[in-house]
C-alpha cells in the first residue's frame, strides 16, 4: 500500500491529557502505517479531516517550539497515545529521536509505546534519560494471527527488542494489548517473556466504531468456534467473561510475584482521574 505522507507544521508536541497514567502526550506523526485492525485511534479522522483508510496516510508534525521541560517537571508523559512513534516513516523523519534528545534532561516520568524494533537505533539517547518505561505491545504468540491483525514488527522481534532494552538497564513493559478473549495465550506470553520484563500491562479488546463490525466478522471466518462468545461479550455487553479473566490475572500474577497493571476497566479509571481533578 501507498501511504500518502504529509509534512504539518504544530505550535506544541505537549498535549494535555486524560489517560489515567499521563499528564501529557506527544505524538510526533498523524496516523500510523501499522494499520492496526483494532486501532481505537482511527477516530481521529474526524479532526483531521482525512478520508483515506486508516493506515493509508501519515502526517509529520514538524514543531519549531522546543519542549518547555518546567511544564513536565515532574509529571507523567506518554509517547505516543494515538500514533506508533516509531512506525516506519521515523526511519526517514527522526522526529521521535528529535524529541528525545530534548527530553534528556528532562526530570519528566517518560513512558514509551510501541510495537518497534526501530526504537533500539535510539538506545543511545535511551540510556541517558532518568525515569524511563518502554512498553511494546505483544497479543499473541501466533505470527499468522500478528499478521491478519498489524504491519508492525514481528512478535520475535519484538521480544528481542524488549530483551535488548532490558539488558541495557531500561524498565520494560510488555504491554498486553488488546486481549482478544479466547484467542491471547497470556500465560504462554508471560512465560516466554517473563525473564526479561519488569512489568505487565493488560488491556482488553474494546470494539467501536466500524472496526468493531470488522473484528467480529474476522472472528465469524477465522474463528467461528468463538463467534457467539464473542456475540454475548460485544453485541449482548456480558462483562463476565472480562471480570473472570481480570481475578484469574490477579491471582496468577500474585502467585508469581509478578509486577502488573490491569487497565480492563480503562473508561472507569479515566473517570476517577477527571474527578480528581475537579477537586
Amino acid at each position: 500500500m501507498n501511504i500518502i505522507e504529509k509534512n504539518i507544521y504544530v505550535n506544541d508536541y505537549l498535549t494535555k491529557s486524560n489517560l489515567p497514567a499521563s499528564d501529557y502526550v506527544i505524538n510526533p506523526y498523524v496516523g500510523c502505517p501499522h494499520s492496526c485492525k483494532y486501532c481505537y485511534a482511527s477516530f481521529m479522522k474526524r479532526f483531521t479531516g482525512h478520508t483515506e483508510d486508516w493506515g493509508a496516510f501519515i502526517d509529520i508534525k514538524n514543531c519549531n517550539k522546543m519542549i518547555n521541560l518546567k511544564r513536565i517537571s515532574k509529571k507523567n508523559v506518554f509517547l505516543s497515545s494515538v500514533t506508533d512513534c516509531y512506525n516506519p516513516f521515523e526511519e526517514k523523519y527522526k522526529l521521535t529521536r528529535n524529541i528525545l534528545e530534548q527530553l534528556v534532561d528532562s526530570d519528566c516520568y517518560l513512558s514509551i509505546s510501541t510495537k518497534s524494533k526501530l526504537i533500539l537505533r535510539d538506545i543511545d539517547l535511551l540510556k541517558q534519560i532518568r525515569n524511563l518505561s518502554v512498553s511494546m505491545s505483544i497479543n499473541t504468540i501466533s505470527e499468522n494471527f500478528r499478521k491478519d491483525m498489524d504491519n508492525a514488527s514481528t512478535i520475535k522481534e519484538r521480544l528481542n527488542t524488549l530483551k535488548e532494552l532490558h539488558n541495557n538497564g531500561i524498565h520494560t513493559v510488555l504491554f498486553m494489548s488488546p486481549i482478544f478473549p479466547y484467542i491471547t495465550e497470556w500465560k504462554e506470553i508471560i512465560e516466554t517473556s517473563k525473564d526479561y520484563i519488569d512489568e505487565y500491562w493488560f488491556e482488553n479488546l474494546n470494539l467501536r466504531g466500524v472496526y468493531k463490525t470488522n473484528i467480529l466478522n474476522y472472528i465469524k471466518e477465522k474463528f467461528p468456534n468463538y463467534y457467539d462468545d464473542y456475540v454475548d461479550i460485544y453485541v449482548n455487553n456480558n462483562k463476565n467473561y472480562w471480570t473472570n479473566l481480570a481475578n484469574e490475572i490477579n491471582d496468577y500474577c500474585s502467585k508469581n510475584n509478578i509486577n502488573f497493571i490491569n487497565y480492563f476497566y480503562h473508561d472507569e479509571l479515566v473517570k476517577a482521574k477527571k474527578e480528581n481533578q475537579n477537586v
